[in-house]
């Protein structure tokens, strides 16, 4: 088989590690592929080189292809969410002047709870409050504005400011933003700088949200059926890998390296393994599944899911005339996903949709062996949302 290289854009951060991994352990190879992994300054980037045919593929955030199916952000082009590279990995920090003022009123920093950070941040604040996200149409801007909105700190005297990943810690230094929301692992970058602390992880605010896709083109998706199964099963296979204990050591080296993420291994481990330091007090907290790559059908792309994102889009920045959530959905590809993850042996699930947030347990589902179990879901408000409500 001649090895075809494909082109993928994507951004320094631990959970691009299904593509640095099937390139770096041969997964890519087995595919009779090679990944020429480009990596982005920004988002932004990202999207248009995907876009514009810079790039085959792309690790992308989740809500960017929901939000160019409703006309949002300029560039219209379509893109095919094929499957989801991530779920969780990103954390909620604050600044050195925030993190005094939490400390001086008690607040014990259990990185666990969002209705008890809420309150103390709300009772610490003097004024407006910026919080650094990576880009506007992103899980850390949803997470961050449902956080607000159910609990004491709401949505007045809130804005929120993008900075890309890897600057963010130098944005919290310099007092540009007084909190953040970013993906690993960068959070830590800046505890280790002395910026600020960990408030919360990603995951506090709902249990397993849909963080990063592996995206392309709609057209070039159904153009090179060949290419893109092969791609799809070289990342999948790369994620089943990332999920045993004991391929962690060497993902962690693998993503340090200069011409990845060129930050130390201990700081990437710490995202990949959940035992996170918070503060540069040294404080350490453990997060189970921080950031998940496999199990619990992971990487399925759940059309419920970009519903949920397509009715928070829709409600912050305007549903477009005609606006459709069952065909905006559809960029969520569980039809192209089916049709080339069959022949890994994966189990896929039966359903395309479920009530999000409604898993408190694991739970065996319905699926193509029969041995399918779904991890917990919920939303920290316990809310529930049902996909036929916007359908």
């Amino acid at each position: 088989m001649k090895t075809v290289s494909l082109s993928v854009a994507y951004m320094p951060l631990v959970d691009a590690a299904p593509l640095i991994v099937a390139q770096e352990m041969g997964f890519a190879q087995a595919e009779g592929i090679s990944l020429d992994l480009i990596p982005a300054p920004s988002w932004s980037s990202v999207r248009d080189m995907l876009a514009f045919g810079r790039v085959d593929a792309a690790h992308l955030l989740s809500p960017i292809p929901i939000a160019m199916a409703m006309q949002l952000g300029g560039v219209a082009t379509p893109l095919s969410a094929v499957s989801v590279m991530s779920v969780n990995g990103n954390v909620i920090g604050v600044g050195r002047v925030l993190e005094e003022a939490l400390r001086a009123q008690g607040y014990g920093f259990d990185f666990a709870d969002p209705f008890a950070a809420a309150r103390a941040l709300a009772s610490s604040r003097t004024g407006p409050l910026t919080f650094g996200v990576p880009f506007p149409f992103s899980m850390h801007v949803e997470l961050l504005r449902y956080w607000f909105a159910a609990t004491e700190l709401g949505a007045e005297g809130i804005e929120i400011r993008t900075v890309p990943p890897p600057l963010m810690a130098n944005a919290l230094a310099a007092g540009d933003v007084d909190a953040f929301c970013v993906g690993e692992p960068w959070g830590s970058v800046a505890v280790e700088q002395g910026a600020g602390a960990l408030l919360l992880p990603g995951s506090a605010i709902w249990k397993f949200s849909p963080e990063k896709v592996l995206a392309t083109r709609t057209d070039w998706a159904e153009t090179e059926p060949d290419l893109l199964g092969r791609l799809m099963r070289a990342v999948w296979r790369a994620g089943r890998w990332l999920a045993q204990p004991q391929s962690l050591s060497t993902a962690s080296e693998l993503l340090s390296r200069k011409i990845y993420l060129d930050v130390s291994s201990e700081l990437i481990d710490r995202a990949l393994t959940g035992q996170m330091t918070i503060s540069s007090r040294g404080e350490q907290r453990v997060v189970d599944r921080f950031v998940e790559f496999h199990a619990g059908a992971a990487t399925f792309p759940w059309r419920s899911q970009a519903k949920w994102i397509a009715g928070r889009l829709a409600s912050a920045h305007g549903a477009p005339e005609g606006f459709d959530p069952e065909a905006v959905a559809k960029v969520f590809r569980t039809d192209l996903y089916r049709r080339h993850l069959g022949s890994t042996g994966g189990d896929l699930p039966g359903a395309s949709e479920k009530v999000e947030g409604s898993i408190r347990v694991e739970m065996p589902v319905a699926s193509a062996n029969g041995a399918l179990t779904l991890l917990p879901d919920t939303f920290f408000d316990r809310r529930v949302f049902d996909p036929t409500a916007l359908g």
